[in-house]
């Protein structure tokens, strides 16, 4: 199956949720490769890299995240594979 990375920035009360820990032990169950910030605006941003029915099961988790936030919107990249290995919260 071929590997794939998407980018995405999540807006909305996306901070102080646990979306990040929440996308980091999804990531792991998964074996998607990457890492998960907040960003100074308030926003999450994220990059997945592994095959692609996990990396679109991130993306759709994104696209809700945790319980107790309130996603408004998410931007998708598509971006070139980079052989990330393991996943961290920055």
């Amino acid at each position: 199956m071929a590997i794939r990375r998407k980018r995405v920035v999540v807006r909305g009360r996306v901070q102080g949720v646990f979306f990040r820990d929440t996308t980091r032990r999804l990531a792991a169950e998964r074996g998607v490769a990457g890492w998960v910030a907040n960003r100074d605006d308030g926003a999450v941003e994220a990059a997945f890299e592994g095959e692609e029915d996990a990396v679109a099961a991130l993306v759709a988790f994104a696209g809700r995240g945790p319980a107790g936030a309130a996603v408004e919107g998410v931007e998708v990249i598509e971006e070139d594979p980079a052989g990330e290995t393991g996943f961290v919260v920055r």
